[in-house]
């Protein structure tokens, strides 16, 4: 998590990502987007140190195949499809409430 917290801390919003073209993380851009927030977004192999950070994200439990990753608050939610859930739930704009992510 070393190598991980000063990137996850620099913004309300961390999505680490495998390319540009990748659309699950297109989608998920377009999802804080339409809320108002503005994710910062990490390309994990253009990284200075993207295999580190690919390695702390496993250790946290993250498959590398299931890449976005994603943080809110500096908390780890998960992937896509936790972030989906949140937003089933209505939870997901509570927790960027939370972050400071979007005003109400």
């Amino acid at each position: 998590m070393d190598t991980l917290r000063p990137l996850v801390d620099e913004m309300p919003v961390v999505i680490f990502i495998k390319s540009q073209s990748d659309p699950v993380s297109h989608s998920m851009k377009q999802l804080f987007s339409s809320y108002g927030a503005n994710p910062i977004v990490y390309v994990l192999n253009k990284l200075e140190k993207g295999q580190d950070v690919k390695y702390a994200l496993q250790m946290m439990g993250q498959n590398p195949s299931n890449i976005p990753a994603i943080f809110i608050g500096g908390d780890f939610i998960g992937g896509a499809n936790e972030v989906i859930g949140l937003q089933i739930r209505g939870e997901l704009v509570h927790k960027l409430i939370n972050a400071i992510a979007i005003w109400v």
